[in-house]
């Protein structure tokens, strides 16, 4: 699926924005309806087909409300001027998006939706009090949901000391510690972790770069930083060399969401933020999380492909091989 849509034109990119959204929209519907919702942790936010089929519809929300949102902004060319016209219909469409998150209590996952709203209007150039005012909403608003429910105050109280109930409440924090401890500097070697055969809840989801910290020790944990910075800087630097509206905000969206969501993984998993439940892009086990990504990354292959470098560069390849062709007949040569 990346292959395919990394083939595909901006313009045919831009066309799934509005049908993926329309289908995330009514699968996150489906979640509230008794007996096709399943809840998973406290988390109501699956669908399940029956046997190994189960989607979690919030993952696909994120490309959906990019696609959707970077073409809508995209559209309105002028009218960007009057700040009215940056929020709407995008602001109470993406309220929605998150709304619909927040009632399957999936904090986590609303968090990042709120990233990628808060990229695309930044990109999208929203006045300064305008961009303040939703964060400080955002925050208020988080703030409220944390403190009006009694687990996830609960995280917020532990995630202070992560020792403070080893055996109960924080067993998961505690020994996602131990795993990076038990790896060293170095790590016990790849397949050398002990946390994961049943000590660390989680160890092949969202808990998986403590295992990585385990196994690989500081080099692999590092390795994998440096991967989430390099697909960073790709994703700003398409962002930044486009002249293509679209494709920018598209760009910075994908870019803003993946490396909220890895900053609050990784940020969970070492113990300096609390507890979300979000997996580690790219790397956690899971299809619902994974297709997706790999699809987003795919739509930032296709963008990286028709900029304005890239297109002067294939030209410049086929022009070379065309004169050799041709010189390769002049001398009674064979073109392959």
């Amino acid at each position: 699926m990346a292959f395919v849509i990394s083939r595909c034109s901006p313009r045919a990119i831009r066309r799934l924005g509005l049908p993926l959204l329309l289908v995330s929209l009514a699968l996150l519907l489906v979640t509230y309806v008794p007996g096709l919702g399943q809840e998973v942790r406290g988390n109501r936010n699956w669908i399940d087909f029956g046997g190994p089929f189960r989607i979690q519809p919030s993952e696909l929300a994120k490309l959906g409300l990019v696609l959707w949102g970077a073409g809508v902004l995209a559209g309105k060319g002028r009218l960007l001027r009057q700040w009215k016209h940056l929020v709407v219909p995008f602001a109470p469409v993406a309220l929605v998006v998150v709304a619909l998150t927040v009632g399957q209590s999936d904090l986590g996952t609303a968090a990042v939706l709120m990233g990628i709203v808060l990229t695309l209007l930044w990109v999208v150039g929203v006045p300064s009090w305008l961009f303040s005012l939703a964060v400080g909403t955002a925050a208020v608003v988080g703030l409220y949901l944390v403190m009006t429910a009694e687990h996830r105050l609960d995280r917020v109280r532990l995630f202070l000391d992560p020792f403070a109930d080893v055996d109960n409440r924080t067993f998961q924090a505690a020994h996602s510690i131990y795993a990076f401890s038990n790896g060293g500097w170095w790590g016990r070697g790849l397949g050398g972790s002990i946390e994961k055969w049943g000590g660390l809840p989680e160890a092949h989801t969202d808990f998986i770069f403590a295992i990585i910290g385990e196994e690989l020790g500081l080099p692999g944990t590092l390795m994998v930083i440096v991967l989430f910075l390099v697909l960073g800087f790709a994703g700003i630097r398409i962002a930044w060399n486009t002249r293509d509206p679209f494709v920018r905000l598209a760009a910075a969206g994908i870019t803003g969401g993946l490396l909220v969501q890895a900053v609050l993984n990784m940020g969970s998993v070492l113990a300096v933020l609390p507890i979300v439940g979000v997996p580690l892009p790219l790397v956690s086990y899971g299809g619902s999380a994974l297709i997706p990504m790999l699809v987003a990354v795919g739509v930032l292959v296709a963008f990286a492909r028709h900029e304005p470098g890239a297109q002067a560069a294939l030209a410049a390849r086929r022009e070379s091989r065309t004169e050799l062709s041709a010189q390769r007949r002049e001398r009674g040569g064979v073109t392959v």
